[in-house]
């Protein structure tokens, strides 16, 4: 047909499956919003209008983090681009699939600084999986196709694509049935090699203290079900990343929880003391490992990722499958047998009394709620809920307290983006609007994408936003106190805090503001069952911190913030780790 080159766009998006974009509009990109217009019109695609660019970038990654597809949103060129730039950075850093479409100055002014433009391909070379610039409209399709399924597939990313204005009113003759995919230099390898799996089976059975540590590529692979079979199978104790939430059954018995800087004591003594560490689709990050070199110091180490750059990169393996962590879990799986061996009866005894002496707690106070019992009381209440969170203190104890599914920790954890979460549970909700759907904040992230607010109004978002209040800018003024001898600078929120309820009711959402602890239970059951978007303002303790917690340059065995056991309780292995605790925190 003929047509223009914003029409081939938005139905080639179309074609791709997408029912939903979030974005904003501006000069640049008015030929395409022209086209979403239509399209909403007919029924094929429903467009959210963001209240500011990052919010929808975020909402995609929300979007694509609970379903596992590929979330989409739309800006225009110059500050519209540039205001995606943070969003995108934060799918990269987790391995989200977008797709990212900026508007552009018309290609025959590219270069000459005309109004609102911005090398926004130059600008996000490192941050996006891909990018491109469309020059011919005769392109669109075939780079649509392309984009989304280099965004998708292998290890996922991000991929923009620049449209510029005139390609987007350009007519020319549209034929989407003649597209093909031909990316010879893009092979994602899926299957690991057979003799690395058998390697990897033999360390298995000779194991007597193993541990099975998954990340964010066992979520966005979908092999929690291999997972939780090995783990079955072996009985393996399983710990995971904050990536790594809801890749395996934390109820399950033999859960440890997370690990690393805010990780559980059990989970951290864990991966110091194994001697097989096997990492499912995990990167070994900084806030994972603390001091590299002593970390996991007596383990062999089995590596699977898909991305052959991670296997290595920062922990040299024994054993390096690169695969997709589904298909290789289920080829070991298939090369394995129900009635295995099982050499971990002592190793799972000890976790189990590190269990019961590290426990999480859960502080009450007179008066007062601790942000633990806010934060504790929604994981009770809501079992099934999605999970969005901000970054800070209050990331740390939800991370910690709440036990979710596969694909319902929804949350920033390479970049540490604050403001994410709630236009990220605003993205989850849209594509699940049966699904409860929470988002967890601090006093000071939510101030950052606040202005989304009008969003959940004007499509009446049902998402629950909770801020945990406490004054400050929580983990900053953590550190401050712990390691700048209680030197505040620029950390306290308390002056000019607004007023949360009476902002909500601004925006026309219900606002909801708890103080005392006695009412906490009625109040989360209320706003649970309130019809519509609530923001509730949770006034907590203000000097509470965050542990268990491994101070900088620390190994994970060194943390601080634990309360000492009885020593007449404790293996002689635990008795000395416990020393060496007590040394550190001293030291600290």
């Amino acid at each position: 047909m003929r047509t223009t080159g914003a029409f081939a766009l938005i139905d080639s998006v179309r074609r791709q499956g997408v029912k939903h974009i979030f974005g904003y509009p501006g000069g640049a990109i008015l030929p395409v919003y022209d086209e979403i217009y239509k399209a909403e019109a007919r029924g094929e695609i429903k467009h959210y209008l963001v209240r500011h660019e990052q919010g929808a970038v975020h909402a995609a990654d929300g979007y694509a983090r609970a379903t596992g597809q590929v979330g989409v949103c739309v800006a225009t060129s110059g500050p519209g681009a540039t205001n995606l730039v943070t969003g995108i950075a934060t799918a990269q850093m987790d391995s989200i699939p977008m797709v990212v479409i900026t508007g552009q100055v018309p290609s025959y002014a590219i270069g000459t600084d005309a109004f609102q433009e911005t090398d926004i391909w130059g600008i996000t070379l490192p941050i996006v999986k891909h990018s491109y610039v469309i020059r011919r409209p005769e392109d669109i399709a075939r780079i649509v196709a392309e984009a989304f399924h280099i965004a998708g597939t292998g290890r996922p990313g991000p991929v923009l694509v620049d449209i510029p204005k005139d390609i987007g009113q350009q007519e020319f003759d549209y034929n989407p049935e003649e597209v093909k995919i031909d990316l010879p230099g893009y092979q994602a390898r899926v299957k690991g090699y057979l003799h690395q799996i058998a390697a990897a089976i033999a360390l298995i059975r000779q194991s007597k203290r193993p541990l099975l540590y998954a990340g964010g590529g066992a979520v966005i692979s979908d092999a929690h079900t291999e997972i939780a079979e090995l783990a079955k199978r072996f009985q393996l104790p399983v710990t995971t990343t904050l990536m790594g939430k809801g890749a395996y059954n934390e109820n399950n018995d033999l859960s440890l929880g997370m690990l690393g800087m805010h990780g559980t004591a059990y989970a951290n003594f864990a991966v110091q003391g194994c001697d097989l560490l096997i990492a499912v689709g995990a990167r070994f990050d900084d806030r994972v490992t603390g001091r590299l070199d002593k970390f996991a110091p007596d383990a062999k180490v089995i590596h699977i990722d898909i991305d052959p750059a991670e296997v290595g990169k920062n922990r040299k393996p024994d054993v390096p499958i690169v695969g997709d962590v589904k298909e290789v879990l289920q080829a070991i799986l298939e090369a394995t047998s129900y009635e295995e061996t099982i050499q971990t009866k002592d190793w799972l005894k000890q976790l189990d009394e590190w269990k019961a002496d590290y426990p999480l707690e859960v502080p009450a106070y007179e008066g007062v709620l601790s942000p633990q019992q806010v934060i504790h009381e929604f994981g009770k209440q809501a079992p099934d809920a999605y999970f969005a969170t901000d970054v800070g203190q209050h990331q740390m104890w939800a991370a910690q307290l709440i036990k979710t599914g596969p694909r319902k920790w929804i949350s920033s954890a390479g970049l540490g983006t604050m403001g994410y979460g709630m236009p990220a549970a605003m993205g989850a909700k849209v594509a699940l609007p049966n699904d409860p759907v929470i988002c967890i904040s601090g006093d000071a992230s939510i101030q950052m994408n606040i202005q989304e607010l009008g969003t959940l109004a004007q499509y009446g978002i049902n998402i629950k936003v909770i801020v945990v209040n406490n004054g400050w800018q929580g983990m900053v003024r953590q550190w401050q106190e712990s390691f700048y001898n209680e030197r505040y600078s620029s950390s306290n929120m308390e002056v000019g805090m607004p007023d949360f309820v009476k902002l909500a009711e601004a925006f026309g959402i219900k606002g909801v503001k708890v103080i005392d602890p006695s009412d906490l239970q009625s109040a989360v059951a209320e706003i649970l069952a309130y019809d519509g978007p609530v923001f509730a303002d949770f006034r907590v303790k203000r000097d509470e911190n965050c542990y268990p917690m491994v101070p900088p340059g620390a190994s994970n065995d060194q943390m601080v913030g634990l309360q000492t056991p009885q020593r007449s309780q404790l293996s002689k292995e635990a008795q000395d780790i416990a020393s060496e605790l007590e040394r550190t925190a001293q030291l600290v």
